[in-house]
């Protein structure tokens, strides 16, 4: 299959879904080991995918886990560089949870292998305290305003990196 992921000669267009697994106070998060930087876990939409399989089929590939999806939580418009040109990538967040809690750590970090445009690569995966969030670099920065709202119902937002 194919990503949903558009590249012009000067534009990149991305469509990603992404889980928010919380568990005992704490927000599964990911980041790159070169990278200080934390997101949620989740992955690009294939062609012909529901969010809901991108979901399931990208927590196995990465952590051999399954999970089942809740509800959407954040619809988000993000704008970033990606590599030298600038991306819009639309990412739709959604509640999931584990379906058996004996197939990743429960706590503290692991790692895991990612393969993106042909290169692999190691991915650390942190459980954060929540209260936590606001003290770490983080994408999209307001994760940790977006956090305290959880139960807020849908929250759509535009992040455009590096600005406030």
């Amino acid at each position: 299959m194919s990503d949903i992921l558009f590249k012009t000669e000067t534009y990149i267009f991305s469509y990603r879904v992404a889980g928010i697994l919380i568990r005992d106070g704490k927000v599964l998060l990911q980041k790159p080991t070169d990278d200080p930087g934390y997101a949620f876990p989740g992955g690009h939409v294939e062609l012909g995918e529901t969010n809901e399989e991108t979901l399931i089929r990208e927590f196995k590939e990465e952590i051999d886990a399954d999970i089942k999806v809740k509800e959407i939580k954040w619809v988000a418009e993000i704008f970033f560089p990606w590599g030298d040109k600038p991306c819009h990538q639309i990412c739709l967040y959604y509640i999931i949870e584990l379906m058996d809690e004996t197939q990743i750590p429960l706590d503290g970090k692991f790692i895991a292998h990612e393969h993106i445009e042909g290169r692999d690569f190691d991915i650390e995966y942190h459980w954060i305290p929540v209260e936590h969030v606001k003290n770490i670099e983080i994408y999209p920065e307001n994760a940790n305003d977006l956090l305290g709202c959880i139960h807020d119902g849908v929250k759509h937002f535009v992040y455009k990196e590096g600005e406030r």
